[in-house]
């Protein structure tokens, strides 16, 4: 299934800066194009960023097709709402969405987050062994948990992203069956439509990316007053950035709380290294966006990420839900809409073989090529690390004469060889011997 990275060949020229950036190394340079292993990949968009020729894209659907369809609905990440100047305050974009015609869900967009927000912290506030628990509302670090920190998904919280959430509500209290286009920030979101993680099946059909959206309206020039649009609660935008889920689950419980947010891939990779030392004793929740500042630093926004962080410091809002919110918020609670439908589980790398005598015979065969390697990890063979040199070797989908050490290595004992034959002479020609006389 397809995921949230494309890649353009015809762009491509080989540079390999993409290998290096990829924290699964689901990127290879094969004759100079860059391929993908999907089952490695988590959407973080990490190969986006250090791709300057821009072979590398988020995978948008075709936003000229899906917005020729009539009743057009859009589920709008939170980060959508600060990216343009032009319609700085939320309600701005929210008239501008509706000028164009288009069928905004904010208004049950925020009851999801209320709602996902309340359901973390009754889970939280249970607390048990799996304390610290994980957010799950950034899909790249669920997968880089299931890849490469399996032992963590345990500490996942089972809480339904609040974007599927919106959808389900919006259809049950509405009957609509409208198919829903997501306005992504990232392509760890994307994954959301087409490959979720805890269902079978997403509520939201298609996905666009931020910048997509955006461009289109201001080539519109759609002008806006404020004055059209319904009031919606701030808290949920505020999920867009580093610390706002936290601080909004915070707004649930009345002390007690303790959390730690975090953004950047970097930053995540060594925060969950130091939780799976237990070295985050005390703490109730971790707050993870692999995206810098959170989720207006994604790779599909259309506008700095800074001036993004400005204006969503400038939005008021009132942390506490009032009575008519809560008396919402608890029906759709016992509802159980909030639940992810299966438990998140770790996703196996690429075995070797599905026989395990083979597969081992294989692995033992790797760790002797590895060893055998420079252990430099250059990526000058096109693969992020020696050792996934060696896997590729014994897949069958690489040579040792692929690393370029070995190649002189192999060269220089080829010019040995040529120098001390070039030196002797055939028999015919040896000058040691004297011309017998007629």
């Amino acid at each position: 299934m397809a995921g949230g990275i494309k890649i353009t060949e015809s762009r491509c020229r080989g540079c390999a800066n993409c290998i290096r950036s990829c924290p699964t190394e689901a990127l290879r340079v094969i004759d100079g194009v860059v391929r993908l292993l999907p089952d490695l990949c988590i959407d973080c968009g990490e190969c986006i960023r250090s791709c300057k020729d821009r072979a590398i894209t988020v995978n948008d659907d075709e936003w000229d097709l899906i917005k020729t369809r009539e009743g057009l609905v859009l589920m709008a990440d939170p980060a959508f709402y600060v990216q343009v100047g032009a319609y700085s305050r939320p309600r701005l974009m929210m008239e501008a969405l509706e000028s164009h015609g288009y069928n905004d869900l904010s208004e049950w967009a925020s009851l999801a987050f209320d709602l996902s927000a309340f359901a973390s912290a009754k889970i939280i506030r249970e607390g048990g062994e799996n304390l610290p628990y994980i957010s799950t509302y950034c899909p790249a670090v669920i997968r880089l948990i299931q890849m490469n920190y399996p032992e963590l998904v345990g500490r996942i919280l089972p809480v339904e992203s609040p974007l599927e959430t919106a959808v389900t509500i919006w259809r049950e209290e509405t009957g609509a069956k409208e198919n829903v286009t997501l306005v992504s920030p990232c392509p760890a979101k994307a994954t959301l439509v087409r490959n979720p993680v805890g269902r079978k099946r997403s509520s939201l059909e298609y996905v666009v990316s931020v910048r997509t959206v955006i461009r289109d309206m201001l080539a519109c020039n759609v002008k806006v007053t404020g004055a059209k649009t319904r009031p919606v609660s701030g808290r949920w935008l505020l999920w867009s950035t580093s610390g706002g889920e936290a601080r909004h689950i915070a707004s649930f419980f009345d002390k007690g709380f303790t959390s730690i947010s975090v953004s950047g891939l970097r930053n995540t990779q060594d925060l969950l290294n130091e939780l799976e030392l237990g070295r985050l004793s005390g703490v109730d929740f971790i707050e993870c966006r692999a995206c810098d500042l959170g989720c207006f630093g994604g790779t599909g926004t259309y506008e700095s990420r800074f001036l993004s962080q400005l204006r969503l410091n400038n939005i008021d809002a009132e942390w506490m839900p009032s009575s008519e919110e809560m008396e919402r918020i608890r029906h759709w609670h016992d509802r159980g809409v909030w639940e992810l439908a299966a438990p998140v589980v770790p996703r196996e790398r690429l075995p070797l073989s599905k026989d395990i005598k083979e597969a081992m015979a294989k692995l033992r065969e790797m760790d002797a090529i590895y060893a055998d390697l420079p252990h430099i990890d250059c990526g000058a063979c096109g693969r992020p690390s020696c050792r996934a040199l060696a896997e590729d070797i014994v897949r069958g989908q690489g040579d040792v004469s692929d690393c370029v050490f070995k190649m002189r290595e192999r060269i220089t004992q080829l010019s040995e060889e040529i120098q001390c034959l070039s030196s002797k002479l055939p028999h015919t020609l040896h000058t040691g011997r004297k011309r017998r006389r007629s």
